[in-house]
């Protein structure tokens, strides 16, 4: 079974999410197990701070190094991590390959930062990978650790019912779109599915979905100004 630990400084904002749907599904099925670790939890003060201001005299509050390596050093003692990613603007953005080769892990930890960010001395000791969800900023990476979560967790054998449904989604073949999906009723407001889907013909309905795929990949590239 799987093991997916985060690290948050805000955790309530993470465990609604994990409990419906698919996530739920998959930990109610023994697939993954996923750990929530509150960072006050390891503050060293009677007060439990967590951040302070960043030396240089710039805005905003960054989260300290002593909670993390407490935190992160624990962990490490009961368990191998394959990956210890770091949720960053600086990392590598997120994409359906990835998720691919994360779901493949036994254990993982997710370390999400939040406020200004997290102290540098930590990445730079524990990260061996930093993750971004885009060329924009969130107010915290609980948002993206969500992300890696379920784009992972989906990918275990067994969590979906139709196990080849995921195979068949959009990148999952690289940076290709899927085709168009229909379902009943075949017609709808004077809008009708496709003839070819209604045929039963699979070589015919492959030929059109290939097609449809082209199409739309060509298009995804040109809004996305994505080049051969």
């Amino acid at each position: 079974m799987m093991r997916i630990d985060l690290i948050s400084a805000v955790p309530d904002t993470l465990f609604s999410p994990l409990n419906f749907s698919i996530l739920k599904r998959a930990q109610d099925k023994k697939k993954v197990e996923i750990v929530i670790h509150n960072l006050r939890d390891y503050a060293y003060d009677k007060h439990k701070q967590i951040d302070d201001k960043p030396f240089g005299g710039k805005a905003g509050m960054l989260l300290k190094p002593e909670p993390f390596f407490a935190c992160i050093e624990k962990l490490q003692s009961e368990r191998k991590y394959d990956n210890v990613i770091f949720t960053s603007p600086k990392g590598k953005v997120f994409n359906q390959q990835i998720a691919n080769k994360f779901s493949l892990s036994e254990n993982i930890l997710i370390v999400t930062g939040h406020y200004k960010g997290i102290d540098e001395r930590v990445r730079e000791y524990f990260a061996t990978d930093e993750i971004s969800i885009g060329n924009f900023i969130l107010s915290g990476g609980e948002l993206l650790g969500l992300v890696i979560v379920d784009a992972i967790v989906r990918l275990i054998p067994g969590v979906l019912n139709d196990s080849a449904s995921a195979l068949d989604d959009s990148f999952q073949d690289g940076d290709t779109i899927e085709a168009p999906q229909y379902t009943r009723p075949a017609s709808y407001r004077g809008m009708n599915v496709p003839e070819v889907l209604l045929t039963g013909n699979h070589a015919a309905i492959k030929k059109w979905e290939e097609e449809q795929s082209k199409v739309l990949t060509e298009n995804w590239k040109m809004i996305n100004n994505i080049s051969e």
